[in-house]
């Protein structure tokens, strides 16, 4: 099991919190370029965070930002639908998700499947979740159909992986970094 000390959840909610302002939409036009955290970051919390507020704090996050792009920035609104709520069980399915692989993670090779399996699961969920609910109840399609909704699918849930692998690889040599650092320091003492 993954225990972490409030000190570095604070720290990792901090990281974390700045990843979502960071790449959530087109909230700061320096850095557009970066793929979209957020449902690696809701793992990832869901996976070190143990404050079940965080969740809902992310979700507010989340809200927030998009309230502020498409009021103040510009943004376009094409994506806030009625559907827009589907992001609450695309989002929570991430956290649970990274909430279950925290019970069986350990720091080494048995480990990878499950972090896979998990990860690989959560998101094809999530994307059923955000895209099947902006497609089918968003109200931007008329006549939606399953047999149109599985190309859309298929053109947009592998950019959607992209981006949840990246940001979780760049996490994984992280805290790879961090064990591995913090096991040559003890072993110093």
């Amino acid at each position: 099991m993954l225990t972490l000390s409030k000190t570095n959840q604070i720290i990792i909610g901090v990281v974390l919190a700045g990843l979502i302002i960071a790449t959530r939409g087109h909230h700061f036009a320096s850095i557009n370029n970066l793929p979209s955290a957020s449902l690696a970051v809701f793992f990832l919390a869901g996976l070190y965070l143990r404050p079940a507020l965080v969740f809902p704090a992310l979700l507010a996050l989340c809200a927030g930002l998009d309230f502020y792009s498409i009021t103040f920035a510009g943004t376009s609104n094409f994506c806030v639908t009625p559907a827009y709520g589907f992001l609450l069980p695309a989002y929570g399915v991430m956290w649970l998700a990274g909430r279950w692989f925290a019970k069986r993670y350990s720091f080494s090779t048995n480990a990878v499947l499950p972090l896979v399996g998990s990860v690989a699961i959560a998101a094809t969920v999530s994307e059923l979740f955000s895209s099947g609910g902006f497609y089918f109840f968003g109200g931007r399609y008329p006549d939606p159909t399953f047999a149109e909704f599985l190309p859309r699918l298929q053109k947009y849930f592998p950019h959607q992986l992209e981006n949840i692998g990246f940001w979780l690889g760049v996490a994984l040599v992280t805290h790879v970094a961090f064990v591995l650092a913090s096991g040559a320091n003890r072993s110093k003492a």
